[in-house]
């Protein structure tokens, strides 16, 4: 039986799925205390044990996007709050290669944060 978080990533179609598998990894790999977690039914990885960024399909576009917890407090014209109040997110199109240096740009002012 699958847990559902891998339930989560499995059950996406390609390009989709491939994406976010690839983000997840690199999301773990990021720093050592970075923990994964199946919270608010969908994937949370947690810095220190707080949390810290998720992923999700956006309902308007369906491309994979990463969710910073604390985004408010980062200035990156990538990342767009849109209608949320404390998070903004960072959108990915599913067919094209990951722009790994912005993301690696996101995840060092975001671990700042919690640092």
């Amino acid at each position: 039986m699958l847990r559902a978080i891998d339930s989560f990533f499995l059950n996406k179609d390609e390009p989709v799925k491939g994406c976010l598998l690839f983000l997840r990894e690199y999301i773990l790999n990021y720093d050592p205390v970075i923990t994964e977690a199946w919270k608010y039914g969908m994937p949370f990885y947690c810095y220190n044990g707080k949390m810290f960024c998720y992923l999700w399909v956006h309902k308007k576009t369906h491309n994979p996007y990463i969710g910073i917890v604390e985004g408010k407090k980062i200035e990156h014209p990538l990342l767009v709050i849109e209608k949320r109040a404390r998070m903004k997110i960072m959108q990915f199109d599913p067919e094209q290669d990951l722009p790994l240096n912005i993301i690696n740009e996101i995840m060092r002012m975001a671990t700042n944060l919690y640092q």
